[in-house]
């Protein structure tokens, strides 16, 4: 009599069962097709290994061109496809201070789209004002020099959105005022 296979789709404990029985050729035949696989996964496995002289060059690639896209090729905006980049990064490092960077970042790229461009999209607002909010208590966990440097350049992304509308600025002056810088 043949074992009946469940008809739900495979779980990551599944796989684990699966990966304990490689020996360390077969799982480094596996990582090395994966890597081959999808620039995705090249660039998480740089990132985790530390290879490479700026992890974060990929992911802030990939957040500028979705956060702040270029329009006279007609490409669009995404918050959701920039926010993955830097969840991708916390992903494979979870460095505080890189992922603080990806988060100001996002913000500047944003800020800057929208100063440059104009914007009348409430929800991509939201999304700035979550990240700023994000940004702001992330670094305030940082070190001073390096907490006191993000915060400034938010304070800058503050500036430029005094032109903005939808009350922005005043949200952000607001979250400002509960990180002061030393």
């Amino acid at each position: 009599m043949t074992k009946r296979q469940s008809k739900s789709q495979p779980t990551w404990t599944d796989v684990k069962t699966k990966l304990a029985s490689f020996d360390q050729k077969g799982l480094l035949s596996l990582i090395g097709d994966l890597y081959a696989a999808q620039v995705d996964n090249q660039t998480f496995l740089h990132a985790r290994l530390g290879l490479g002289e700026d992890p974060l060059r990929p992911y802030k690639e990939t957040v500028d061109r979705w956060i702040s896209p270029d329009v006279f090729r007609k490409q669009d905006t995404s918050v959701a496809k920039a926010k993955q980049a830097i969840s991708n990064y916390k992903k494979a490092v979870g460095e505080t201070a890189g992922l603080a960077e990806l988060m100001v970042f996002f913000c500047e790229r944003a800020a800057g789209f929208c100063e440059e461009y104009g914007n009348d999209d409430v929800g991509y607002y939201n999304a700035l004002l979550n990240m700023f909010g994000q940004a702001l208590a992330l670094a305030d966990t940082l070190p001073a020099p390096d907490r006191n440097s993000l915060i400034a350049r938010l304070d800058r992304v503050s500036d430029i959105s005094q032109a903005f509308g939808y009350g922005v600025a005043d949200e952000m002056g607001f979250l400002l005022a509960q990180f002061p810088t030393d």
